[in-house]
């Protein structure tokens, strides 16, 4: 059984919550109930969770705050959030489990069957995601991909380019290893856009800083530091030149 604890400022929200998690999630039992950061801090020393049900915005502070604030995390964490582009770009970074509201019941079991069933170590995404929300360096942010013995974390500039297999993206990096994530690559191009990244085809999602050549042509192609050669789409060499400055 899994001790729970929610953490949320709206009454309504932690009630939705609450009945969905007695309905739904047999295997969770929930201890306490906080309306606020220090509540929910307080509450965590008091009953020592298994997992958390964490509302990323709150008055006075965020879900973050909170986190950063504990001598330890010795429990999973389960965001739920209003879709925030920041806070859901954060989360995902890390791999951490996330919810969105209004919650989908369907969202919700998957999340707690992901914590019942241990199969990703939330205790090193949370201290990733810790770290990403203190750095101020897009490039230096860390990555955090579910791989099928675990987790593979890293650095946003070791990304020479990312490829689209099916509903898998292979990953190409500096040490010449490729990693296989079971995620499209469009999922990985809303991530990683902002760190100048660039989708310039359907099959390809490229680091603007590993460009090594572009070479013309009705789309051309481009020349990786890696010697891949990317084809580019017609209707991407526009943008990608202009990206390049060229």
């Amino acid at each position: 059984m899994l001790r729970a604890i929610i953490i949320e400022d709206e009454a309504s929200s932690r009630e939705t919550l609450r009945n969905y998690l007695s309905q739904y999630c047999a295997d969770v039992s929930l201890l306490a109930e906080a309306g606020n950061i220090q509540d929910g801090k307080t509450a965590i020393e008091i009953h020592n969770p298994d997992i958390v049900f964490l509302d990323v915005e709150m008055p006075f502070g965020n879900g973050f705050d909170l986190l950063e604030s504990l001598d330890e995390i010795n429990f999973e964490i389960i965001f739920v959030t209003a879709f925030s582009h920041y806070a859901i770009r954060a989360i995902q970074f890390s791999a951490s489990n996330y919810i969105l509201k209004p919650i989908d019941i369907d969202e919700l079991v998957a999340a707690v069957d992901k914590v019942k069933n241990g199969s990703q170590d939330n205790h090193s995404a949370t201290k990733i995601l810790l770290e990403n929300l203190r750095n101020t360096q897009l490039q230096a942010t860390k990555i955090v991909l579910p791989v099928l013995e675990g987790l593979e974390i890293i650095q946003a500039q070791d990304i020479i380019h990312c490829e689209a297999n099916d509903n898998f993206t292979r990953f190409h990096l500096h040490n010449g290893k490729p990693l296989m994530i079971c995620r499209t690559l469009k999922y990985y191009e809303k991530m990683l856009e902002p760190l100048g990244f660039m989708r310039t085809h359907k099959s390809h999602l490229i680091n603007l800083e590993k460009i090594r050549k572009y070479v013309k042509g009705k789309g051309g192609y481009v020349i990786m530091s890696n010697d891949a050669e990317l084809a580019v789409s017609p209707n991407k060499k526009a943008m990608l030149l202009e990206k390049l400055a060229v």
